[in-house]
């Protein structure tokens, strides 16, 4: 569609981020340019990967466009992630170029010099370092049957690495260019109005949504970074239509004063998706009071996409519901035997999709990539749930107790493994509790070695420790320190029994 729209509409606006604007004829031209550069003049072949490290700005768009029309894999990374992390996933993934841009340009550097002996990867800065390059490639139009690439976007790992996550590839541009239109369709982003990014476009709900949008023709609008006030005014302003919030926004958004949210009106805005994180009934009620009913929630991963929608005014009927299977999916629950469960009792849940046999794996790891599924077509994501007699989906509790703290996901085996390199650490468990801005806050239960006590002192110690090994946000903001944590005599750490007497008399655990 932009190809199209660079014909049909040429100066209209394609992308805004605060700091510059593209036509269509722009970033067709841009897009065009990026996927010679990386073919003709990087030496890249279809399959290659690269990845991006930078902000929000327009040219991750253009970027992720380029590098799917020249059939490479592309990651975008988490710019929150500690320089040891950012190059763990650049050689992961086998990104041959790193993308960034003057903020984490050194950062991107400095991640890549120790990378093992042999492997070159480069890193070109967006802004004039990639404008010169793109000036001197070509434009040659691409053929809609060249190869198709995709992206690859990192989630957890067993270990507590993060794994890349592989969707099935599309066998041609032109068939990536189609599903993306249809896939925009399905969820409400049929490109009938301005499209507004308000998440890190490393992730991949706000990122994707916001392409398959553009996909169907609405021109993209980027927040920098998340403000209430900012996003409202936005809304109202440049009449926007479609969006994706996580419920942290809403909670924020919710905390204005009453005069300020009394005045703000949006006809124009008829979808905010949202999903990502567990939100409260009371919050999604008082959303929807307030701005009517244009919500739609969700529920899948990056390994699946969206496997269950429920708008407003089905949700209102079925509190609490994320929905019942898309067309394609089928939704149920699994006993531990993994034996398929009666409606209304709950267990593992998993879907069932008849479009490919294997719709995702796990780069390099295909022991993971195995245990995902149940048979050909027929995968989990880890959730556990129930699915009642009308096919609506509930959620219960997370298999890997994964946090997700503003929709953003947090892996404990990650934090007590830094955590443990601590000389009073002896043993420690990792888990998410409620936090009525955050959705989840994580939480620390330590058992201290032998003959150390316990202190507010100790406490900061180990907190400030744990700031030198890990991302801000993966940083526990609590500590509770424990006589002995409960291990199952297997040595299976009962997390559950630490983490249940927050979440006691609340309806959902997660």
């Amino acid at each position: 569609m932009i190809f199209e729209r660079a014909k049909t509409d040429p100066q209209g606006l394609a992308i805004e981020d605060g700091s510059c604007q593209r036509s269509w004829a722009e970033l067709s031209d841009r897009t065009i340019r990026i996927a010679h550069f990386l073919r003709d003049q990087a030496g890249l072949v279809p399959g290659d990967h690269v990845a991006l490290l930078m902000d929000n700005r327009a040219e991750v768009v253009e970027l992720l466009h380029g590098a799917i029309l020249a059939g490479l894999w592309v990651t975008p990374i988490n710019w929150h992630l500690t320089e040891e992390e950012v190059a763990y996933v650049i050689e992961d993934s086998g990104a041959r170029i790193v993308f960034s841009d003057e903020r984490f340009g050194d950062t991107a550097e400095r991640a890549v010099s120790p990378l093992a002996p042999g492997r070159s990867v480069s890193v070109l800065r967006a802004g004039p370092d990639l404008d010169a390059v793109l000036a001197s490639a070509s434009d040659a139009p691409f053929g809609s049957d060249e190869p198709a690439g995709g992206n690859m976007i990192y989630t957890s790992g067993t270990t507590g690495r993060p794994k890349g996550v592989k969707r099935a590839s599309l066998p041609s541009v032109g068939a990536a260019l189609s599903h993306w239109r249809k896939y925009g369709r399905r969820v409400g982003l049929d490109g009938t109005g301005l499209h507004l990014v308000t998440g890190p476009m490393y992730h991949a709900a706000p990122l994707m949504f916001a392409i398959y949008d553009q996909s169907n023709g609405a021109p993209m609008l980027i927040m920098p970074r998340w403000e209430e006030r900012q996003a409202l005014e936005m809304i109202e302003e440049r009449e926007v239509a479609h969006t994706h919030l996580v419920p942290t926004m809403f909670v924020r958004l919710l905390r204005l004063p009453e005069e300020e949210r009394a005045r703000f009106e949006a006809p124009r805005l008829d979808l905010v998706l949202h999903g990502a994180a567990p939100v409260s009934m009371a919050t999604k009620r008082k959303m929807i009071d307030w701005w009517g009913p244009v919500f739609t929630e969700y529920w899948g991963g990056t390994e699946g996409g969206v496997n269950t929608l429920v708008d407003s005014e089905e949700w209102l009927q079925h509190e609490g519901t994320v929905g019942r299977a898309q067309p394609g999916f089928e939704v149920f629950a699994v006993d531990s035997d993994r034996k398929r469960l009666p409606a209304n009792e709950t267990g593992d849940l998993y879907c069932r999709t008849a479009a490919q046999p294997r719709p995702f794996e796990y780069h390099g790891d295909p022991e993971k990539t195995e245990d995902s599924y149940l048979e050909p077509g027929v995968f989990t994501i880890g959730d556990i749930g129930y699915v009642d007699d009308e096919g609506y989906v509930f959620l219960a509790d997370r298999r890997s107790h994964t946090i997700i703290s503003g929709g953003v996901n947090i892996y404990p085996a990650e934090i007590e493994a830094a955590l443990l390199e601590h000389p009073a650490v002896a043993d420690v468990a990792v888990f998410g509790i409620p936090d009525e801005e955050w959705g989840e806050s994580v939480k620390a239960a330590i058992e201290l070695a032998s003959g150390v006590p316990g202190s507010e002192a100790l406490a900061a110690e180990i907190l400030d420790f744990a700031r030198g090994h890990l991302a801000g946000y993966k940083v526990p903001r609590s500590i509770d320190f424990e006589v002995k944590l409960p291990r199952h005599p297997t040595g299976k750490l009962l997390v559950r029994q630490l983490r249940e007497p927050y979440w006691k008399g609340r309806d959902r655990r997660i």
